[in-house]
């Protein structure tokens, strides 16, 4: 039975989706609003959702390795596509309140290809978004990125409509939400089939090589395959999941916005992405590992010891043979006449740069001990008692990204303000998240213990002007939510 018009799926009793839903039918049906123009009757409309995802630890370990424990949130972004015969892919962004302008983006398909029909290079679709608009890349990167590792070749173009109530600059993977809601729905009306692990790696293809935002495979991989109300357990080797791990009845996490914008793509993340990367080729240099040049400032390093991963190097051995060794500050160019490259292939060493490769390197090495501890506590039989312990990690990891220069005034205050507030006030610990430099702040506390975080975030607005948004609450992944198809016959 139609309900709504949708023919297959369901909310899932999503009030969001409830609501996008709702929207859709009105635009199918021609009511006035600007976009009703987008959608037309007699063709089905896929719905999807992606949510964005809150990093309890692990954070920027990924990209070496680490285990990271993630848990989807339950702010998403939603996309709705619509097959049309027209060879143009048309997209509009709508904001996640009536407050703010649409943005649209539209693009004949022929210019996914060069002249000869092949799909265009990476570098130069990513110069094309740039001259047309980069939000857009995160969009239409997912047809381009398809056509290039999957071969496949789009007779139809599409409309698509997004919206997403995931805030954007708060290192909660807004662009992840938006890549995987888009990908989803690009698969379910071109009929493309890929499980939840390729549909993540491919949408870190469109932000690393179509949007050319260096980041690892953690925020995609959450968006895509995490369930509510559970860690996601993700070693990023590159992404080898681990399952669920479930936070105890006695336990609850929350998000703070430090009102610091973040952002993934910039020169604080990927300068200490670098520097990690550039330790380890220092220390396969030192292990004796067989290093081949691989041009433009890149190499290929045999490593059957570590797998290429800093995360498995123990702290112990990484103590003892390799920390002392390694500078701790050098010149980019200094590396480059040196070493001549690094291992990692989304980022590049900038000959004027310095970087302080020692304590960017020892991150991953030690936080990977930190997450795997986290994991263990959690799942044993006392980890309620131990929540305590569990902070004290998260405090830990915290001081890790300062010392890596990715701290921030405001996330350092919150941090602190919790730390003050105490266990007494059923609050264990806080760390930031994902990318750093900014963003949210990660709060472990007692279940019920909202008002202690509503304390924190009035104290932080007294001190700094801004009031801070509180993130809570979990939904599944794209994977688990599935796709709605609507029409209005």
């Amino acid at each position: 039975m139609q309900t709504d018009g949708i023919e297959q799926g369901s909310t899932r009793g999503l009030a969001d989706t409830a609501d996008f839903v709702r929207m859709v039918r009105r635009l199918l049906a021609g009511e006035s609003r600007s976009t009703s123009v987008l959608f037309e009757g007699g063709g089905d409309v896929f719905v999807t959702r992606a949510p964005g995802r809150l990093d309890l630890m692990g954070g920027i370990a990924d990209y070496s390795g680490s285990l990271v424990l993630e848990l989807p949130i339950a702010a998403a972004t939603h996309a709705a596509l619509q097959l049309r015969p027209q060879k143009t892919i048309v997209v509009v962004s709508l904001p996640p309140t009536d407050e703010g302008r649409e943005r649209m983006f539209e693009m004949p398909l022929e210019e996914l290809y060069d002249d000869s029909g092949r799909p265009l290079e990476y570098a130069e679709a990513a110069r094309y978004f740039k001259r047309r608009g980069d939000w857009a890349a995160y969009v239409a990167g997912a047809f381009h990125v398809l056509a290039r590792e999957r071969g496949v070749r789009f007779e139809q173009g599409a409309r698509i409509l997004i919206r997403s109530e995931v805030p954007e600059g708060k290192g909660v993977s807004s662009s992840a939400a938006l890549e995987v809601a888009t990908m989803q729905a690009v698969c379910a009306a071109y009929k493309i089939e890929l499980d939840p692990r390729e549909t993540a790696f491919l949408c870190q293809k469109v932000e690393n090589l179509v949007a050319c935002a260096p980041c690892g495979v953690m925020d995609q991989m959450t968006s895509a395959c995490g369930e509510r109300d559970e860690l996601l357990a993700l070693l990023c080797q590159p992404g080898e999941l681990q399952g669920t791990v479930a936070l105890p009845p006695e336990l609850e996490v929350w998000g703070v916005d430090s009102g610091i914008r973040h952002s993934v793509g910039g020169a604080d993340y990927g300068t200490v992405r670098t520097a990690a990367f550039m330790g380890y080729r220092m220390i396969a240099e030192m292990a004796g590992l067989r290093v081949s040049e691989a041009g433009r400032g890149h190499v290929t390093v045999e490593d059957p010891q570590w797998r290429g991963y800093l995360a498995n190097i123990t702290p112990e051995e990484f103590e003892a043979r390799y920390a002392s060794s390694l500078p701790a500050r050098m010149s980019g160019a200094e590396f480059l006449e040196r070493y001549r490259g690094i291992t990692d292939t989304v980022t590049t060493v900038d000959p004027a740069r310095h970087y302080h490769v020692r304590q960017a390197t020892q991150h991953p090495v030690k936080e990977h001990a930190r997450v795997r501890r986290f994991a263990e506590i959690l799942s044993g039989p006392d980890a309620a008692a131990r929540a305590a312990e569990l902070g004290e990690l998260m405090y830990k990891s915290h001081k890790s990204y300062s010392a890596c220069c990715l701290g921030s005034p405001g996330t350092d205050e919150l941090v602190r303000l919790v730390r003050e507030a105490g266990t007494e006030s059923g609050l264990y610990g806080a760390k930031i998240t994902g990318g750093g430099s900014g963003g949210t702040v990660a709060v472990l506390g007692r279940k019920g213990a909202r008002a202690a975080v509503e304390a924190v975030a009035r104290e932080y607005e007294r001190r700094t002007g801004h009031a801070p948004l509180i993130i809570s609450g979990s939904s599944p992944g794209a994977a688990a939510f599935g796709h709605i198809v609507m029409n209005d016959e």
